[in-house]
C-alpha cells in the first residue's frame, strides 16, 4: 500500500511538473507571437520565462530585454537575484555575443587615451556621458590598473539630447581625462568647441553594430555590451590578452 501511494505521488508530481513546463512553453509562444505582430521589423530570437511572474526575457539580436505579456512595456538592463547576488542577464548577453572587430584597426586617434599603471593591457570603451550605466562602469573600473583605456565618446542623441555637447566639451578640454572624470563623477560639465571626432565615433559605432552604451571592446576583438563588474572585466581582459599572445 505504501509503495502504491509513493508511486502515485511521484506520478502526480511528474504530471504537474510537465503541465507547468508545457504551460510556460505555451505562454512563451504566445508572447513571441504578440511581439512579432507588434514589432514586425524587429528580429526576435527567443522568449523565455523568468522567475518574476508575468515577465519574460526577450533576446533581440545582441540585446536582452524584459517584457510583460502584452508586449507594450520593455525594460532594458540587467536582472539580479539579490539573494544569490547573481546577475541573471550577463550570462545570456555573453552567450549571444559573437561579434568581433579587429582591435588593431580601431582609429585610436579618435579616442581619449587613459593610461593606468604600466598600461600593458588594452581595452576600448564606447561611452555616453549621460548614460547611467556608463557611470556605473566608470565606478566599476575605478581601481583597474595596468591598463590603457581608449575611450570613444559616443553620445546617443535620441536618448540624451545634451550628451553630444558634453562629449565635445570633454574632447576640447585642456585635460581630457580630467574633464571626463569630473563629468562622470561630479557632474562638472565642460564647455568648449573645437574640431572633434564625435561624429566619426558615432559612424564607427554604427558600422560595428554598436547601438548602446557602454560597450567594451577587448583586445581579441570581442564586443561586450553593458557594464561588467571589475572582477569580470579583469577576467575578460586577462583571457583576451592570453588569446592575443597565443596567436
Amino acid at each position: 500500500m505504501k509503495t502504491t501511494r509513493l508511486i502515485t505521488t511521484i506520478l502526480a508530481a511528474t504530471l504537474l511538473a510537465g503541465s507547468a513546463y508545457a504551460g510556460d512553453a505555451l505562454k512563451e509562444m504566445a508572447v513571441m507571437a504578440t511581439l512579432k505582430q507588434k514589432y514586425p521589423s524587429t528580429v526576435i530570437k527567443s522568449v523565455s520565462s523568468t522567475n518574476l511572474p508575468g515577465v519574460y526575457e526577450v533576446v533581440m539580436g545582441k540585446n536582452v530585454a524584459y517584457v510583460e505579456e502584452s508586449g507594450r512595456y520593455f525594460v532594458f538592463g540587467h536582472m539580479f537575484d539579490m539573494q544569490t547576488q547573481t546577475d541573471l542577464t550577463e550570462g545570456k548577453i555573453m552567450a549571444e555575443q559573437v561579434a568581433k572587430v579587429d582591435f588593431k584597426k580601431l582609429p585610436l586617434k579618435d579616442a581619449i587615451k587613459i593610461v593606468r599603471g604600466d598600461g600593458s593591457r588594452k581595452v576600448a570603451i564606447f561611452s555616453d556621458p549621460d548614460c547611467p550605466y556608463c557611470k556605473q562602469l566608470e565606478n566599476n573600473i575605478a581601481n583597474l590598473t595596468n591598463v590603457t583605456i581608449y575611450l570613444y565618446l559616443f553620445p546617443i542623441d535620441q536618448l540624451h539630447p545634451q550628451a553630444k555637447a558634453k562629449s565635445v566639451g570633454v574632447w576640447c578640454a585642456a585635460d581630457q581625462v580630467k574633464a571626463w572624470d569630473g563629468l562622470m563623477r561630479r557632474n562638472e560639465v565642460p564647455t568648449g568647441q573645437c574640431e572633434n571626432p564625435v561624429d566619426r565615433n558615432i559612424a564607427l559605432a554604427e558600422a560595428m553594430g554598436i547601438n548602446g552604451t557602454p560597450t567594451v571592446i577587448l583586445p581579441d576583438g570581442s564586443i561586450i555590451p553593458g557594464a561588467p563588474s571589475a572582477a569580470k572585466l579583469e577576467q575578460m581582459l586577462n583571457q583576451a590578452a592570453a588569446k592575443v599572445a597565443s596567436k
